[in-house]
Order: structure tokens, then sequence, then C-alpha cells
């Protein structure tokens, strides 16, 4: 790889002195990802490569990447019909335990699946950008996903968010809230998520670009001054909320349907647990059910695919002031 470290760590910090990154089709060269092998032209014109290549600048003005031990096996695939393509790339930090990236590029639909998952010596947010776009429409989820619990309980809220909600809300007021998210889906989001739909159009595109560099740069800095955890009980929780979180996407995640077609069950099972959601099976061993008793146990509650039928909010669950103002449902283990 062209990453290379220049000056001395702090140990505050793991901020690093910068050096050049190679354009994306460098990155590409060495590690197989994002390699144009397909004749596919999509009809919408946007391309997410750009916020991929933003990010990936960004992130090296604050640290060593290299690459993952998944970038071998997980680069790029062909659509079974040979009219999509899969690039993904994945990276590790200093204190990132997965940086990893997937653009889907079809003849009618574009997706940006990207996340950034600390190491568990750092309670900070996991970074989520998801984001699905035709010809016709946009659905958009762009967040710093808590790692625990801002619902029930507040010192983690505002320890990563309190400061953060002029942003959330200068972009609540661009993105309108997208409708319905059930109970269970909101306690892993923040308050100053953009869930949106919008029909698609350059303005937006251009505003949701913007919004992502904002957010990214701001996780970029709470990660920067994050400092590492030293007591095990504390990392054992961190562990344990983000193979709670992983648990919850694997099972859930709605681009699940996409990427079946796209690729077949088999293949879409593999990359959901083993590259969008690593760790789920070597971070911990409990189980779905195990985290969401309510799934298999909550007498009536439980329609054919096993979803809890709860409250859905249809407009936004947070005020002007971060504060969650839905009912008191969660599925956080007290």
């Amino acid at each position: 790889m062209g990453f290379r470290i220049s000056g001395s760590s702090s140990s505050s910090c793991f901020c690093l002195q910068r050096t050049l990154l190679p354009p994306l089709t460098a990155i590409a060269t060495s590690t197989r990802g994002f390699k144009r092998r397909s004749n596919c032209i999509p009809s919408c014109s946007v391309s997410y490569r750009k916020f991929v290549e933003f990010a990936l600048d960004e992130t090296t003005l604050h640290t060593h990447l290299i690459p993952s031990p998944l970038q071998e096996k997980y680069n790029f695939m062909n659509s079974k019909d040979g009219k999509g393509t899969l690039s993904m790339l994945s990276f590790e930090g200093a204190k990132i335990r997965l940086l990893r990236s997937l653009i889907i590029e079809t003849e009618t639909m574009q997706v940006l699946d990207f996340t950034v998952f600390p190491k568990a010596e750092y309670d900070i947010p996991i970074f989520c950008a998801n984001f699905f776009t035709s010809a016709k429409t946009n659905i958009v989820v762009l967040d710093l996903n808590p790692l625990h619990d801002i619902i029930n309980q507040h010192e983690y809220k505002e320890k990563y968010f309190k400061s953060l909600i002029p942003l959330g809300l200068k972009y609540a007021e661009l993105f309108p809230w997208g409708g319905k998210l059930t109970s269970e889906s909101i306690n892993f989001f923040s308050p100053i998520v953009i869930w949106t739909k919008f029909t698609s159009n350059p303005e937006k595109y251009d505003i949701l670009y913007s919004a992502f560099r904002e957010y990214y740069k701001v996780w970029l800095k709470l990660i920067c001054k994050a400092d590492k955890e030293t007591d095990e009980s504390q990392i054992f929780h961190n562990l344990e909320a983000q193979h709670r979180y992983l648990t919850w996407r694997v099972e859930k995640d709605p681009g699940q349907g996409v990427l079946k077609k796209l690729i077949g069950d088999t293949l879409a099972k593999d990359m959901l647990r083993s590259f969008l959601f690593n760790g789920v099976d070597e971070l911990g061993n409990k189980t779905f059910n195990d985290y969401f008793p309510r799934y298999c146990c909550q007498e009536g509650t439980l329609n054919k695919k096993g979803n809890v039928i709860g409250k859905s909010f249809e407009n936004r669950p947070w005020n002007a002031r971060g504060e969650f103002i839905g009912n008191r449902f969660s599925n956080w283990p007290v």
C-alpha cells in the first residue's frame, strides 16, 4: 500500500502527520478494490466513489491505515446477471478495528454502505453511512450510531452527542424525517441521525455529500481525542455492545434483499457476516435471541418473521435539545 507513517504519535491521541494519500484508483490497484471490470453504465448519475475517497483522504490526516486481512477476499464481484458490480475496501488503524466500504453499481441503482468500527478499547460511536439511489428516489441513513444506551442513560449521550446537536438540527431542516422507524431500531440511532427519503436531484446529492463530510470529520475528532480504556470490565462492556450492534445488523439490515438478488443467498450471507458486519462470529457468543428476547419470548407480539410489533416513529423522536420524546420502550439491557 501507499500509506506511510510520518512523524511520531502522541500518548493521548493517534493523530499522525499526514502522508500523501494516493488516488482511489491507486488504492484499487494495490487492493483490487473499486476496479472497473464491468461495462455497466448506471442510468442514475450519482456516484458514491467520491464519498469513500474523501473518507480515506480525511482519515489519513489522522492515522496510518493498513489494508485489512479481509481485503484479499472481499474486493470486487460481479452480480449474477453481469449487469452490476460490487466494490469493496477494508482497512485497520491504531484505534480503528475495521473501516470498510461497499459500493454497488448497477444500471438502475447505486448503493453505498460505509461503516467504521472502533476498537473495543474506545467507546466512541460507530460511523454509519447507508445510501441507496435509483433514478427516482434516495433512501439515506447517516449517523454516529451510539455504542451504548442514550435513551435511558444520559451519561454517554452527554459525552458524545450534546455538542453535536446543532449539527443534527442543521441537517434535520434540510432532510426531513424519512417515515416510520420501529422502537427496536431507534435504539441504534443517535439524536443527530439523518434518516430521510427524497427524489433524486443534484442539489440534494450535493447537500448529502456536505453532510457526509461534516459528520465524518466530527467522528474523526471524537476518535482522535478518545483515551484508551484500560479497565478490563469496560473494554468487555464495549466489546459486547459492538457485538450486540453487529448481531442486530446481520439479522435486520434492510440491504439483505438487494445482496441476495445480486449475488445469491450463500454469497450474500457470507458478505453480511464476514465483511459488512465482521466480528459477529468472533467478538462474542451471544445470539440474537439472547440480546433481543422480546423477539422470541413475548407472547402475542411476534409476526411470522420474528419481528416485535412495537411503536413506530413517524416523526423525529428527539426534540431540538436532543432529548428523546418518544415513549420509553427500549431493548437495551438494564
